[in-house]
């Protein structure tokens, strides 16, 4: 009442202001209110901008058919189901007529839409929800529609995306909504057994019994920014605990700190994101069958030298690490450099097109591991990378590149999410160790690193890893269970820091520069004893400036590493890595 009492008052002032000034009045109808904002807004100035509130940013929820407009290349869906035999499975009263009136009013047969189309040219199966269809409360034909789209995704090998937006079960089909939950989770696992992809969308709300389903099953799940996700309602929560709860609870940006969502995607940058997640799983992977390109062009002109010259760098730092003789001590500190080039430094310059994916779907989002999908000279790869930060701010952030249970949990999701699509998996080593730390020891800091020790071991795409500063103890192995071991030249990798080695053995930290040359930790040390296959040089006083030209070596090696195994099956991958460290 109070909306159209605005909208009327709005319209007849704004028609007498117009009047005033000889131009023609607006239409009543083209004017709304934003319900997040209370500021007056035009229609066609929402629509332009994806539903979008232009005033706050706020996002209107949108109707099925038009965010498969927005989604698909125009002329290439082709709905699945659009009619389905109405089910009342409890012949519950009322409920022919409560369904029938939520198709004439919506034009809609039930409450999601699937079908098949193409999304910035690669097919994919699509599923949306449409909120305004009782909810898109999930009953029978909803659970139908979603497992048939699924299983003839599988059938033609197709990916799959489903927008989310539900209220939960729908209550009038009591336990045979319920079972819906099972049988889309059912129907996905056969999907990701065969190999296929599903990305899971999550808009405002996505609730009850789709959110402990199909929902938050997504190899990646992305979000719309401030979307409400929850299991329970944030109102039932209240009245259960008698609480208030806190600002941003259940909202999408709480969901990605607390390691649940990959991405936050602004609704502009849907089309452009899912297309690029979609073509770096187009390619069925046999490891550069084209051939690989030597010292890519980029990292030349970034270097700002000839290919030529590049090479005659490369080998002078070979040359110089040869005769520069450094206390194993000075390695350290070099190793410790604030200055040093960090995991995403090392991404951005190898790889093409570095997409970020966050959380261990369990706890947390941890901020110094950092991984996602990339190319490396055309071919998709999972990077994973221990991170430091640059500055105090960053650093805290990210604990200083000490990893949590929670940050080794995020790498083996991606490593494992790298195997179910035949990915080369790519990690940086940088940390002085695990974090010490009582929260650490509550959420299992030895069970997680012990997790991926047994996973990565048997993992059967090829693994790369290279040491780019500290290796510290097993928060370094963790992530170093590998086909090859490769490091920096100034790197160190160690049982633990020379201080507590000092401390334990001696009683004396201050003994770390002896303890460093007994532990035998530098590059030198460990390729004598066969401990790693390779040594980058890194040149004098190696910081970000010198980046490009030890990129540039890296690239070649890694080049050639992939190539030595094209085409390797996975189980001997997995025999080779394990043979590596058994002859140890």
């Amino acid at each position: 009442m109070i909306r159209d009492m605005f909208k009327k008052t709005y319209t007849r002032i704004d028609t007498r202001y117009r009047a005033q000034k000889g131009e023609p009045s607006i239409p009543e109808g083209l004017w709304r209110k934003c319900n997040k904002c209370g500021q007056p807004i035009y229609v066609e100035d929402v629509k332009s901008n994806y539903y979008v509130c232009p005033k706050c940013g706020g996002y209107f929820r949108m109707h099925a058919y038009r965010r498969i407009e927005m989604l698909v290349d125009e002329g290439t869906f082709e709905e699945w189901n659009q009619h389905m035999e109405f089910s009342n499975p409890l012949d519950f009263p009322g409920y022919e007529k409560k369904v029938q009136a939520a198709r004439e009013k919506t034009n809609l047969d039930e409450a999601i839409v699937t079908g098949k189309g193409n999304i910035g040219g690669y097919p994919a199966v699509i599923g949306v929800c449409d909120a305004r269809f009782m909810m898109s409360s999930m009953g029978h034909n909803v659970g139908e529609k979603i497992t048939q789209a699924v299983e003839r995704a599988t059938r033609e090998k197709l990916p799959v995306i489903i927008f989310a937006a539900s209220g939960g079960a729908r209550m009038q089909e009591g336990l045979v909504s319920l079972m819906q939950m099972a049988k889309t989770s059912a129907a996905l696992k056969k999907h990701h057994e065969a190999g296929q992809l599903f990305i899971s969308v999550l808009t405002d709300p996505t609730t009850g019994g789709v959110t402990a389903s199909f929902a938050m099953l997504g190899d990646i799940i992305i979000a719309e920014p401030k979307a409400l996700i929850g299991f329970a309602g944030p109102r039932v929560i209240e009245q259960t605990i008698g609480q208030k709860l806190p600002e941003g609870f259940q909202r999408a940006e709480f969901l990605q700190d607390h390691g649940f969502v990959d991405m936050i995607v602004e609704r502009k940058d849907q089309k452009q994101v899912i297309s690029q997640i979609l073509a770096l799983h187009q390619q069925d992977l046999s490891f550069f069958q084209d051939g690989v390109k030597i010292m890519r062009e980029r990292i030349v002109s970034e270097a700002g030298v000839s290919a030529e010259d590049t090479a005659g760098n490369v080998k002078k730092n070979e040359e110089k690490r040869s005769l520069t003789e450094r206390s194993a001590w000075d390695t350290v500190l070099l190793s410790r450099k604030s200055d040093r080039p960090t995991a995403l430094d090392y991404i951005d310059a190898l790889f093409d097109g570095f997409m970020e994916f966050h959380g261990d779907r369990y706890f947390k989002d941890d901020g110094a591991v950092v991984g996602g999908i990339a190319y490396f000279h055309g071919m998709p790869v999972t990077v994973i990378g221990q991170q430091k930060g640059k500055n105090t701010k960053d650093n805290i952030r990210r604990n200083f590149g000490m990893p949590s249970p929670d940050g080794y949990r995020k790498a083996l999701r991606l490593m494992k999410q790298a195997e179910t699509f035949g990915r080369p998996v790519i990690c940086f080593v940088d940390t002085p160790g695990a974090f010490c730390g009582l929260e650490a020891e509550e959420r299992g800091q030895g069970e997680a690193i012990a997790r991926n020790l047994f996973e990565m071991s048997d993992l059967k795409v090829p693994i790369l890893s290279i040491v780019i500063g500290e290796g510290g103890s097993g928060g370094a192995l963790a992530m170093a269970v590998a086909d090859q071991v490769w490091m920096m030249e100034n790197a160190i990798y160690s049982i633990l820091s020379p201080e507590g080695f000092a401390s334990i053995l001696w009683k004396d930290s201050k003994k770390a520069p002896e303890a460093a040359k007994y532990m035998k930790i530098t590059a030198s040390d460990l390729y004598e004893r066969g401990l790693i296959e390779r040594i980058i040089p890194e040149g004098e006083n190696f910081s970000l400036d010198e980046l490009p030209s030890a990129a540039a070596c890296m690239d070649e090696a890694m080049a050639e590493f992939f190539e030595n195994l094209e085409g390797e099956d996975g189980q001997v991958l997995a025999e080779n890595r394990y043979q590596r460290f058994r002859r140890i």
